[in-house]
């Protein structure tokens, strides 16, 4: 009985502590990801620290893949541009918007597609951990109410608006 009421009391514990999971979008078009992505805001991480004009790039391969170029200068916009060069893949083939990325093998990291805007001018990415967060775009800048808007839904399923932080990029 006793091992019962600690198992009961544990498990409450750890069952209010548990984020609910993030809820993705509806469905994703994989064709409409392909081509250059302007990463506009994220939750900066110490593999993205000091870059600027950062960007990913998608290309559907013939296995169902996506080739992910990470495209960035080191601390300024004259800086030679560098790449780092991975993979992603759907995770999730019910809505296209949960993905694994990996840039070096064998880890990946989960990539869900969490906002979108109807006509794929811009898509918010989210990690179930909410450590990790970006806005990707088809231009280097986006409106502030879109940036708000985009913001205070990821605040809706939990996310930290404080931690929140724009990429610097260069003027259109």
């Amino acid at each position: 009985m006793k091992s019962a009421l600690i198992a009961c009391v544990t498990l409450g514990l750890f069952g209010c502590a548990a984020r609910p999971a993030l809820v993705t979008v509806p469905h994703i078009e994989l064709a409409r990801m392909e081509g250059t992505w302007y990463v506009t805001h994220h939750i900066p991480y110490w593999l993205e620290e000091g870059k600027v004009a950062t960007a990913d790039v998608y290309k559907l391969r013939p296995d169902g893949r996506m080739d992910n170029t990470f495209v960035f200068r080191r601390g300024n916009f004259d800086a030679p541009e560098e790449s780092w060069h991975g993979v992603a893949w759907v995770h999730d083939t019910t809505t296209n918007a949960h993905w694994k990325v990996r840039f070096v093998w064998p880890l990946s990291v989960d990539y869900l597609i969490i906002d979108q805007d109807p006509g794929y001018a811009w898509v918010a990415v989210g990690h179930p951990s909410r450590d990790y967060f970006w806005i990707l775009s088809r231009t280097r800048q986006l409106p502030p109410a879109t940036v708000d808007g985009i913001m205070t839904r990821a605040v809706a399923q939990g996310y930290d608006r404080g931690r929140f932080a724009a990429v610097p990029q260069p003027a259109e």
